[in-house]
């Protein structure tokens, strides 16, 4: 029986923490330690079951009895920490990773992934037959540690799903045809374990993939009937495919956070079977609502709980602060790992870094912090949480440049930021004077960040004297059906061009690189691209604007031509850092710190560990 303190679970998410030798680290310890408070159990990191198996290079093993004395170590600080510790035992068959050397590839048939990997080989009935006893001598060996329960993957794309989908599996034996037949091995592998093991085993199932021909509700309702027949003690109910359906797996902004609880519900009463709740929880309402309309036995606190590690002691009261939102971005947590950078989070800078409380400092200092987009706001909010006496300066709106950010097409979550932001300057009574700041503001503080944020680069363009900037983003400048070239296709042009797409408007753009869309996260970028693709814009790649006369652009590079007709000229050819105060700040030397873009320009996640490094070298 699996007897939580409360019914909040943090399930399994990557982090990169570990090393090639597949050991526990300090850092795996201090992470998930700072998350065990309030939670009623925690679900690490996927364990490999082999050697040959790995999703990423430094993942946590559990493939040999040397791994259970790190692995008691981990059990140990999760129970330290007061919660219960759940090992996640997963076999990915095709979607191990190639880059890896000495992985191996199986699955159901030889079908790749769509979204690219190693051809698997079929697996004979001896192979299946040693998968099982991976996942058994896994179990026993995370037993052995202390672990108070399993989970078994058996959705998400991975090994049993691939079994149990009729699109990937196409077998023609006894694995393979019938719903009784794609079921077999997970069932096999669920009774193997069940007879080696005495701790609860809760299985995580892919209620739907999201895929006309994948694995359907209908039939994991029926898996689930016969896994409570057999003493499974929950089903953590996923949605989606780490191969074909990267969104829903990732439960990333741009999908519906509300289908998985739907099916979720449905699994719960039809197999009437206690089930996990999972899928962009990130609020106290969406608890309120999974608790009074879905009647949820669990919540599954996945990247909520990376964002903010007090997410539960704040939902419960037991802490008196605002929770730090999870904008379900995918940038830092997924974009992170995905880049070999580890673990981290765009709106909690502590991620990836030492996660402590501050002590509070016994000598206040004011300190000015000049601008208030995220980089000046997070610096204003670490100085205050510190003891320091601290004014902000900020002449518009606070949030900055990121107030454009939430503008496009299904990106209205990241507003959540400011908004946070805003409540906790608010709350704190931080000072703020709305004014630009001059040097004889700042001559009375005891220390300056200048978070002053960036501007547009203005290429040197014959003729150039009409464009706008990103500010077409908002309702009040929007074009509507025109003709607009975007000068730029990083981040901003390719934001931009989908969001003046939706406006009935042509786009075109010209990029001096050789690919647009750098730099933008993984899942986002894919469905940008794909609306700029289907919308047939026009993109001159190797190419600049090298002159302008009236509604003619000429270009030079690999494509020489002249555009005609042209409307309007979005600039978006990057940004380069605005600090002028810096020079009559190191004239009076008064002690200051760059912060965000006024330092350099970058990403929302740098500017705001910018901010909160700025702060901490400050004090």
């Amino acid at each position: 029986m699996l007897s939580l303190k409360n019914k909040f679970i943090m399930p399994p998410i990557k982090t990169a923490y570990g090393n090639t030798n597949g050991e526990i680290t300090p850092k795996h310890i201090q992470f998930y330690v700072r998350r065990a408070k309030y939670i009623g159990a925690i679900i690490p990191e996927p364990f490999y079951i082999d050697k040959g198996l790995r999703e990423l290079p430094v993942q946590i093993g559990i493939h040999s009895d040397e791994m259970i004395d790190g692995l008691k170590l981990l059990a140990h600080a999760i129970h330290q920490g007061g919660a219960k510790a759940i090992a996640h035992l997963n076999h990915p068959g095709r979607m191990a990773n190639p880059v890896i050397k000495g992985n191996y590839f199986l699955s159901a048939t030889d079908q790749a992934c769509e979204n690219g990997g190693a051809k698997p080989q079929i697996m004979t009935k001896d192979e299946i037959a040693k998968a099982i006893e991976l996942w058994k001598d896994a179990a026993v060996r995370a037993e052995k540690a202390g672990f108070d329960a399993l989970e078994l993957q058996f959705g998400y794309g991975y090994l049993v799903a691939q079994f149990l989908s009729p699109k990937v599996n196409i077998r023609t034996d006894e694995y393979g045809g019938s719903f009784e037949n794609r079921s077999r091995l997970a069932l096999d592998v669920f009774d193997t374990i069940k007879k080696s093991v005495n701790i609860p085993l809760i299985v995580r199932l892919s209620a739907s993939e999201m895929l006309s021909d994948g694995i359907q509700a209908e039939e994991m309702i029926e898996l689930a009937k016969i896994l409570k027949d057999k003493g499974v003690e929950a089903i953590h109910v996923t949605l989606g495919s780490v191969c074909s359906t990267a969104a829903w797996y990732y439960q990333h902004m741009f999908v519906p956070k509300k289908k998985s609880w739907e099916l979720a519900a449905k699994i719960k009463k039809n197999a009437d079977v206690p089930v996990i709740f999972m899928g962009q929880i990130n609020t106290a309402d969406d608890i309120h609502e999974l608790e009074t309309e879905f009647n949820a036995d669990y919540i599954a606190l996945g990247r909520a709980m990376v964002a903010d590690p007090d997410f539960v002691g704040k939902y419960t009261g037991q802490i008196k602060d605002i929770i730090r939102p999870c904008l379900a971005c995918s940038d830092g947590c997924l974009g992170g790992v995905k880049t070999g950078r580890t673990l981290h989070c765009l709106v909690n800078p502590e991620v990836g870094e030492d996660e402590y409380a501050y002590s509070v400092t016994q000598q206040a200092q004011k300190i000015a912090v000049v601008g208030a987009g995220l980089a000046g706001m997070e610096a204003a909010l670490q100085l205050n949480m510190i003891g320091h006496e601290v004014t902000i300066f900020e002449k518009e709106q606070l949030g900055g440049q990121f107030n454009l950010a939430y503008l496009p097409n299904k990106k209205n979550s990241l507003k959540k930021l400011v908004d946070f932001y805003i409540s906790q300057i608010e709350k704190r009574k931080i000072k703020l004077i709305n004014k630009e700041a001059e040097i004889m503001d700042l001559s009375s503080f005891d220390g300056v960040i200048l978070a002053s944020g960036s501007k547009p680069i203005h290429p040197q363009i014959e003729g150039l004297n009409h464009y706008v900037w990103a500010e077409v983003l908002e309702e009040r400048n929007l074009p509507h059906n025109k003709n607009i070239l975007i000068i730029g296709g990083g981040l901003i042009g390719t934001e931009v061009a989908q969001h003046l797409l939706l406006a009935q408007n042509k786009v075109s753009i010209v990029e001096m690189m050789g690919q647009i869309a750098r730099g933008i996260e993984m899942i986002e970028g894919k469905f940008i691209l794909q609306h700029i693709k289907e919308a047939n814009v026009p993109v001159y790649l190797n190419t600049q604007v090298v002159k302008v006369e009236q509604d003619k652009v000429f270009l030079e590079g690999d494509n020489e031509m002249i555009l005609e007709n042209i409307d309007l000229i979005v600039l978006a050819a990057g940004m380069k850092p605005f600090n002028p105060l810096e020079e009559e700040l190191k004239k009076q030397q008064i002690k200051y710190m760059l912060a965000g873009d006024a330092f350099q320009v970058a990403k929302a996640e740098d500017a705001i560990r910018s901010g909160r490094l700025a702060a901490i070298v400050m004090a």
